[in-house]
């Protein structure tokens, strides 16, 4: 980004699609729709996925398994681009992301299942690691207010849609449409990137990948998601050490190695970079849990359809884009301190939703789920343009795919946890009066912790931002 624009020069929407710059627009877009509709419609159809192939212990890696492979790519997408160029990197992650779709379609078992959801996780995650590259490639710091607006409005209109066809597809019985729907716009993904992607250099000579840093995190994650669904006994216990002490060691190993999964100063907390990154990581870890287990919990309590449980879980991402597009416009000082209040929104309503998601008392899990969402849009967008304002140029692809890796690894991380607190409730088993009850307590009261040391990190993060 250059140096010479100042932050406050806002591009019309104009300026923004001119230039050549309205077909990259528009694939970034389209990529932000699958990841946005494949999370609200496959969190409405859960549900039915558990109910038909016995699988409500596998909750937590049907998402954190998905995320593993997010993660995984994600990791690499910069290097690959650079590599391979931006064009067939995106036309190869549209086809894996429907090859994905369509394993978890035939999956005759969870295993199965849970596969094709990691083989989806690959492909998504090269979609969304492109399409960040692809902004600080293309979009200058004037334009990424506008840039973030829009794909904060592609959530809106997921937010609409993605429960409604989730809810259609599991209330008719027939959950496995829905990723052969996915899969076919996958394919149109992929086509749309061989026809508006320009061909761009490649740089054969841009560094190693970082192979151990990667294989760290995904055995980390690994190790957490599959303590979710062992019997309690010594296993467990040994995995779910073992998975921290394993993410642990990627941040120490790619501090100090010569190719890095992350900016230089990622793994600096005193940084703004490294606040950044924490700051996504702990609070996406905090909140995964209420996405993925509120569903099935408001069925059994309130008797809702799946429809109607995906459109009140769908509040969170209802608010999240009404709170970014209400504060986009802000100034530096409001954007520092939108981060702040965003980050604090975050535990307060993990703490609300902890006492109410069980209750049956559905006016305030809203109240809950808005609070929530609001939250993330209040700061998630300037802590984006945070982040990729401070990247130098040669850091420019590995760091804005970062965003990504990071978030996700936080979100898969979040997943495993909530995962391993629902099924020591008991609803591994199925849900009863008594497993219902203690799993909506945990699966939120479980990411309280978690919030509160992102909130910290984003304290940290507004401090270092002031001028």
């Amino acid at each position: 980004m250059s140096a010479t624009v100042p932050a406050e020069d806002t591009a019309s929407w104009r300026e923004t699609l001119a230039g050549g710059r309205w077909p990259a627009f528009a694939l970034i877009m389209l990529g932000i729709w699958l990841m946005a509709a494949d999370a609200l419609v496959t969190t409405t159809i859960m549900p039915s996925v558990g109910r038909d192939l016995d699988g409500y212990a596998w909750f937590g890696w049907a998402t954190s398994g998905y995320l593993v492979g997010v993660v995984a790519a994600a990791s690499c997408a910069g290097w690959l681009s650079d590599r391979i160029g931006l064009r067939p990197a995106m036309i190869g992650s549209g086809i894996l992301l429907a090859i994905g779709c369509a394993v978890s379609a035939l999956g005759p078992d969870m295993p199965v299942f849970v596969a094709g959801r990691m083989v989806q996780g690959l492909g998504a995650g090269w979609v969304a690691g492109f399409c960040y590259v692809t902004i600080n490639l293309v979009f200058e710091e004037r334009y990424l207010v506008r840039v973030f607006a829009a794909a904060t409005s592609i959530w809106g209109v997921a937010t609409f849609i993605g429960p409604l066809v989730g809810g259609l597809f599991a209330d008719a019985g027939n959950w496995r449409g829905v990723f052969w729907l996915f899969a076919a716009q996958a394919i149109l993904f992929a086509i749309a990137a061989g026809r508006l992607v320009p061909a761009r250099e490649r740089k054969p000579g841009a560094g190693g990948l970082p192979w151990l840093q990667i294989a760290l995190i995904v055995l980390g994650v690994s190790a957490l998601s599959i303590a979710g669904v062992v019997e309690r006994g010594p296993i467990q216990l040994l995995l779910i050490p073992a998975g921290i002490l394993l993410l642990a060691a990627a941040v120490v190993v790619d501090r100090r190695a010569r190719e890095r999964l992350l900016p230089r100063n990622a793994a600096r907390f005193g940084t703004l970079i490294g606040a950044a990154y924490a700051t996504y990581f702990l609070l996406l870890a905090g909140e995964v849990g209420f996405a993925i287990y509120a569903p099935a919990i408001l069925q059994f309590t309130n008797g809702l359809s799946a429809t109607q449980a995906g459109y009140v879980v769908a509040i969170e991402a209802l608010a999240w884009t009404a709170a970014a597009l209400a504060v986009a416009g802000s100034g530096a000082v409001w954007r520092r301190r939108w981060i702040v209040i965003g980050a604090a929104c975050v535990p307060a309503s993990l703490v609300l939703l902890s006492l109410v998601l069980a209750s049956g008392m559905l006016v305030l899990v809203i109240v809950g789920g808005a609070l929530l969402g609001a939250g993330f849009g209040l700061s998630y967008s300037f802590i984006s343009r945070a982040v990729m304002a401070s990247l130098d140029e040669d850091e420019r692809a590995t760091g804005s795919a970062g965003i990504g890796a990071v978030r996700d690894a936080g979100a898969a991380t979040g997943a495993a946890v909530a995962g391993i607190a629902a099924n020591l409730t008991g609803f591994a088993q199925g849900p009863t009066a008594e497993s219902v009850a203690l799993a909506g307590f945990w699966v939120c009261a479980i990411g309280v912790p978690l919030a509160l040391l992102g909130l910290l990190a984003a304290s940290r993060l507004a401090r270092i931002a002031a001028p």
